[in-house]
């Protein structure tokens, strides 16, 4: 994927979250950065939280600015994202060799964004996304995260009209794509909307 222009007209994004200052550089480095002190940047990982709030700090036109600088593929990926778009970028940049399921499967961005909750743990764990998708591929990725590791999962998730899944969905929803029914009735038609998700992870928990 290469910028379609000179990095050096490129802009860069920033927000502020919890005191911290964060700063996403121009494509196609797309390097996030902490504030340590003042004018000081370090590169840094994002927790779900900080990522979440970028989509208040950072505003429409940033965004559009941004977007003008992208490969057009990533330009569209990005796009189909409103309040996980900082997410979607984080993920997309973090996990290079993730970037061709993630642009056609842009719900996997809100499963790996949330990856430490759903999973447990105390730390954010991206090196051992990276070795397991490098391992064993998307469908060991789907188990690791949790997710029925199948062509089916994939083909529910790749037809989700909106990526930008509410994360109190995730749970649910991971657990109602074990049901080979729920499976069947989202993957029998064609866009996946939010009310039939929702469905689905009330039908399960009834």
């Amino acid at each position: 994927m290469k910028s379609r222009i000179t990095p050096a007209s490129a802009p860069e994004l920033s927000w502020v979250h919890d005191g911290a200052r964060w700063r996403v550089t121009a494509w196609p480095e797309a390097t996030f950065l902490v504030e340590t002190a003042p004018g000081c940047w370090s590169p840094g990982v994002p927790g779900e939280s900080a990522l979440a709030s970028a989509a208040l700090g950072v505003n429409p036109a940033r965004w559009r600015r941004y977007l003008e600088f992208v490969p057009s593929e990533v330009g569209a990926f990005l796009g189909r994202f409103a309040f996980s778009r900082m997410s979607a970028l984080f993920a997309l940049t973090r996990c290079p060799e993730l970037s061709g399921e993630l642009l056609r499967t842009p719900a996997l961005v809100a499963f790996l964004i949330a990856h430490r909750g759903l999973r447990g743990g105390e730390t954010e764990a991206w090196g051992e996304i990276s070795a397991v998708s490098e391992r064993d591929g998307t469908f060991g990725l789907l188990q690791w995260l949790g997710l029925p590791a199948s062509r089916q999962t994939l083909e529910v998730l790749r037809r989700v009209a909106d990526p930008d899944l509410p994360r109190r969905l995730l749970e649910p929803l991971r657990s109602a794509l074990w049901d080979p029914e729920v499976i069947w009735s989202l993957g029998r038609g064609g866009v996946v909307s939010d009310e039939q998700l929702a469905r689905a992870c009330h039908a399960l928990a009834a």
